[in-house]
């Protein structure tokens, strides 16, 4: 008796989030011929030299940059504005750890110099990325996809170290080193958008953002700014939350909720602003702290259903 071969499909699963050491390799390369080529400069080095350097050494930033994004999932794709019931197309989260540790905050800075050695490369590259990804938003107004997905995760490698060391201290887990999603309490992502504006690629990051870039300065960044005899101004908003947080950590071992959501709500305010002046969106952010461990907030979702 004959049996009737059947065909079985299964539905296709997606392949797994990869992030290439070989790529990576060669961003670090391309980040460091350009550093030398700046040097060459600086010194009044033989200028062809400079130049070649130069140009080697952003290829390879592009070329690494290109291939670590494509090693990720592809991206999510949203239409071009979709800032619909207050729900913002770049979302950071972060749930809290109830257990965490008094006194391992005291320490989570050197355990993260690893992570901090890893970003400064990846964010001379973010850099050059986003440059790059202006020109050719300029001539095609498409952000290209690998390159999109590789600054989105420099954004959310960023987010896991910050959450974890220095940003927020809502988490005992040592983060990963990689670019791609993964199995970890903070979490961020960004819709890759179809088309994006060709002119607003020329004012948005200087001009049409300066409002948000004024007020994410007032709250995260006053610690950069110079007084007149060299030092600082002092402790931005969001450090000194955070310094109180885990001195009450310290003495209480409770992380207090209050202090959580705001700060929370201070971090996503700034990626938001990241987000829109590295040209991925033209979606403009909005002028609210969204606070909390979720995004979008309870309140926007259920206005926008």
């Amino acid at each position: 008796m004959s049996t009737v071969p059947t065909n079985t499909f299964e539905p296709s699963r997606p392949q797994p989030e990869r992030m290439s050491p070989a790529y990576m390799l060669v961003l670090i390369t391309g980040v460091l011929l350009t550093g030398g080529s700046l040097g060459v400069f600086a010194n009044s080095g033989p200028v062809l030299a400079g130049l070649a350097l130069l140009a080697a050494g952003l290829a390879l930033i592009i070329t690494g940059a290109a291939g670590l994004g494509r090693g990720l999932l592809p991206p999510a794709h949203s239409a071009p504005s979709e800032n619909a019931g207050g729900i913002y197309p770049a979302r950071l989260e972060g749930q809290l750890d109830p257990n965490l540790t008094r006194w391992m905050w005291l320490v989570k800075w050197i355990l993260a110099i690893p992570h901090y050695i890893v970003l400064a490369f990846l964010g001379i590259a973010f850099v050059v990325v986003t440059v790059a990804a202006g020109v050719m938003i300029l001539f095609t107004g498409r952000y290209p996809a690998s390159l999109f997905q590789f600054t989105v995760g420099v954004m959310r490698w960023n987010w896991r170290v910050a959450f974890y060391a220095n940003g927020v201290l809502g988490t005992d887990k040592y983060p990963p080193f990689t670019l791609a999603h993964a199995d970890y309490p903070a979490t961020f992502e960004v819709d890759y958008p179809e088309k994006l504006s060709h002119w607003k690629v020329l004012i948005k990051s200087w001009l049409l953002a300066l409002p948000h870039v004024l007020i994410v300065a007032a709250l995260t960044g006053s610690v950069w700014a110079s007084s007149a005899n060299g030092g600082t101004n002092g402790m931005s908003l969001l450090g000194l939350l955070v310094f109180i947080t885990a001195v009450i950590l310290l003495f209480t071992g409770v992380y207090r909720l209050g202090l959580f959501n705001l700060i929370m709500g201070i971090n996503r305010w700034a990626y938001r602003t990241i987000t829109y002046t590295a040209l991925m969106r033209d979606d403009y952010p909005p002028f609210r702290l969204d606070q909390g461990p979720l995004d979008p907030p309870a309140k926007a979702l259920s206005s926008a259903i």
